[in-house]
């Protein structure tokens, strides 16, 4: 179906230029599954690389300033490190995204984190939350995003309730330490890696638990943290409604948390998410954090990244075609099939051209794809980077 008129390009090209989604560092380097991973030649393993690499997407697409980083991985030196990715910044030409604790990777948190029973572990786990803190102030950055992996895989062998008031205490320790502009963001998951109980589960969980933090706290929603068949847009709407979204992690499954390129599974439910954040006002969605977390272990990392960030693009685009005051006349009048079709419809628009136009307007490549292969980027970077990458096999991210 073809675009119809000049309102629906305005609709468009007025969506991509608000439109912005943060890359994962760790999207570009070697990671794996828990039966091991593959190694590929191309990916990042210093931080200068995956800068580099950022940058690139950047360059191509325009949608992407931002790169999140993972403590662990990109700032061992804790707040020592901010100087040089401060110098990287001007470099590569994008600035420090959210900043992402581990809590997850250490020995100690064998039985939790800031849910350990040891109050011992749980301080040097809220040491390290208080750190993050600190780096993102030091680097400008807007958010710090929390996932806590604990839980317990056996009924009976943790105490739920007492669990609790740990997460809360650890949460409200982090919060007091934001700096003015921070915010705290609460993610959550159901299951993996433990399977009886996770200790922030689902949703009301995570926005609970923000409210009892403070003000500064909003919940952020990973696509691949629910179970099958949940309505992921009743609750972004839901969140939406009670001033409590702050970010997603874009991603895609099949089964579980499987990671998959953002659409490449159900690009309708992205389109749907989009259309519930679009039907708010510019001002109010204007906090909402989009982040990509995903790990490539098949395709080609910078292919994949790119190409994620044109499918987003794209899905938002279609979301803001939606006729959204002929789609509340037919609602309120519950005529439901001339409804879905009027918000399907937009769905099914072929949104490329249009894209194409606006991405030759603004100076970036018509194909942001194609112009990746045709640099020559890929493989220079798999020339400089595949040998070490080969030597390397053994480690994470």
């Amino acid at each position: 179906m073809a675009i119809g008129n000049a309102v629906e390009v305005e609709r468009i090209w007025a969506a991509l230029d608000e439109f912005r989604i943060e890359v994962p560092s760790w999207g570009f380097a070697n990671t794996g599954t828990r039966f091991g991973k593959f190694v590929q030649g191309a990916a990042a393993g210093t931080i200068e690389e995956k800068f580099s690499d950022a940058g690139k997407v950047h360059e191509l697409t325009g949608a992407s300033p931002t790169v999140a980083l993972h403590v662990l991985w990109d700032l061992p030196g804790g707040t020592a490190d901010v100087p040089q990715i401060k110098k990287l910044e001007v470099k590569y030409g994008v600035r420090a995204g959210s900043i992402n604790p581990n809590l997850f990777q250490a020995q100690e948190y064998k039985y939790g984190s800031i849910a350990n029973p040891s109050a011992e572990i749980r301080g040097r786990a809220v040491e390290h939350l208080l750190e993050s803190v600190a780096i993102g102030r030091e680097l400008g950055s807007k958010d710090v995003s929390l996932w806590i992996a604990d839980g317990s895989n056996y009924p009976g062998t943790q105490d739920m309730r007492k669990r609790m008031g740990w997460v809360e205490e650890a949460l409200g320790a982090t919060h007091a330490a934001l700096g003015d502009g921070q915010r705290m963001l609460v993610e959550y998951k159901p299951f993996e890696p433990y399977f009886y109980h996770t200790d922030i589960a689902d949703w009301g969980m995570a926005l609970e638990l923000a409210r009892r933090a403070g003000p500064k706290a909003k919940v952020l929603v990973d696509t691949g943290h629910h179970y099958q068949g949940t309505n992921i847009e009743q609750i972004v709407a839901w969140l939406l409604h009670v001033g409590a979204l702050g970010g997603f992690h874009f991603n895609d499954r099949k089964y579980a948390d499987d990671d998959l390129t953002l659409g490449s599974i159900d690009p309708y439910q992205v389109f749907r998410i989009f259309h519930e954040i679009l039907s708010t006002e510019a001002g109010e969605r204007s906090g909402i954090a989009f982040m990509i977390d995903q790990s490539h272990n098949l395709k080609g990392k910078m292919e994949a990244m790119v190409q994620t960030v044109v499918t987003a693009q794209e899905l938002y685009a279609k979301a803001a075609l939606v006729d959204r005051e002929r789609l509340a006349e037919l609602q309120q009048e519950c005529r439901l099939v001339e409804a879905e079709e009027c918000f399907r419809g937009a769905f099914w628009q072929d949104v490329r051209p249009i894209v194409r136009e606006w991405r030759e307007a603004k100076g970036l490549a018509a194909d942001p794809l194609a112009a990746l292969e045709a640099g020559g980027y890929v493989e220079r970077i798999t020339r400089e980077r595949e040998s070490r990458n080969r030597e390397s096999v053994s480690s994470y991210a």
